[in-house]
């Protein structure tokens, strides 16, 4: 039995270890939004072109409006940034500009790619931070071989994410909360796009996401990256039939989080396991020497190697 200073000693460093690299950071202050149009908050239930463009054109209508409205409640910045999102050349499946935001951009030709990744995001991800996911997404879309390589990447900010700084990126209440959507989305672009490979790409705290969703999911990879665990000690308590991947840079500061499940009065803190050590029992690939905010930075490792994995080239790298 773990003593009670050792248990308040080791939610204390699992505490420390996630919140003082970003100590100081704030979420964004709610800006009100308009409800979106039913059309672009379900499921995918066509690929077809007309069918994309008629979502993407929908998505478009209702960031304009989010748009028009944070500019009338006095936030410039998220205005400015919601009027970037509405370009037509931009193309969103979901759009939801409440309570932080919730988006699925699509980068690429989805209704003709053979390979889709679908990028799962970790804390302190928003409306008001999404250029730099976004950029990953670019990234890994160029790795791919742009709009030639029969590539699409779908970045899903489809959740509530947590904030670095609190409580919530300690549990898994966040990602059992967003699990369902992500498993609908997923099914429905399987059953959209059945001729197409489809691989998870899950950083930090979405690989929790990732977890909570992976039972019976209809992807060929599922690739956590930056990982503070999943919740599970083994990747055969996913209970997936995808191949599971796993990689961390030498300069990542989540290997500092102490790696396990602490039971506390009505709630448990810590994720389990490290995916990349061997005894999880993952595929592990080399992410380089970057850090925590680096796995798809153009040129590097870790890109090259998550975008092998994407193609379907990733057994030459276990």
């Amino acid at each position: 039995m773990v003593s009670r200073p050792r248990r308040t000693l080791l939610a204390a460093l699992v505490a420390a270890s996630v919140a003082l690299p970003l100590s100081g950071a704030a979420r964004p202050a709610a800006v009100p939004a308009p409800a979106p149009a039913p059309s672009v908050l379900g499921p995918l239930t066509s690929a077809a072109p007309a069918a994309l463009e008629e979502r993407y054109a929908a998505a478009r209508d209702g960031i304009r409006a989010a748009a028009r409205t944070a500019a009338g409640h006095g936030d410039a910045r998220r205005a400015g940034a919601l009027r970037s999102m509405a370009a037509p050349d931009r193309r969103f499946l979901v759009f939801d500009g409440r309570d932080g935001g919730r988006t699925v951009e699509v980068l690429g030709d989805l209704a003709h790619a053979e390979r889709i990744a679908v990028l799962v995001p970790g804390a302190d991800t928003g409306l008001d931070t999404y250029g730099r996911f976004r950029t990953g997404a670019e990234a890994l879309l160029r790795e791919l071989g742009g709009a030639s390589g029969r590539a699409a990447v779908v970045a899903w900010m489809g959740y509530k994410t947590p904030g670095t700084v609190s409580t919530d990126a300690l549990t898994t209440g966040r990602a059992e909360d967003a699990a369902p959507g992500l498993r609908a989305f997923v099914d429905g672009l399987r059953g959209t796009r059945p001729a197409a490979r489809i691989t998870l790409l899950c950083h930090s705290y979405g690989s929790v996401v990732c977890a909570r969703a992976a039972p019976g999911l209809p992807v060929a990879d599922i690739v956590l990256y930056g990982s503070p665990g999943t919740g599970a000690d083994h990747v055969r308590h996913l209970r997936t039939r995808a191949l599971v991947w796993a990689g961390r840079g030498a300069g990542d500061w989540i290997a500092g989080v102490p790696h396990g499940r602490l039971p506390l009065p009505c709630v448990t803190v810590g994720f389990g396991t490290d995916p990349t050590d061997a005894k999880f029992g993952a595929r592990r690939f080399d992410a380089g020497a970057g850090g925590h905010s680096d796995y798809l930075a153009p040129g590097s490792v870790p890109l090259k190697n998550i975008a092998r994995i994407v193609a379907g080239k990733g057994t030459s790298l276990a």
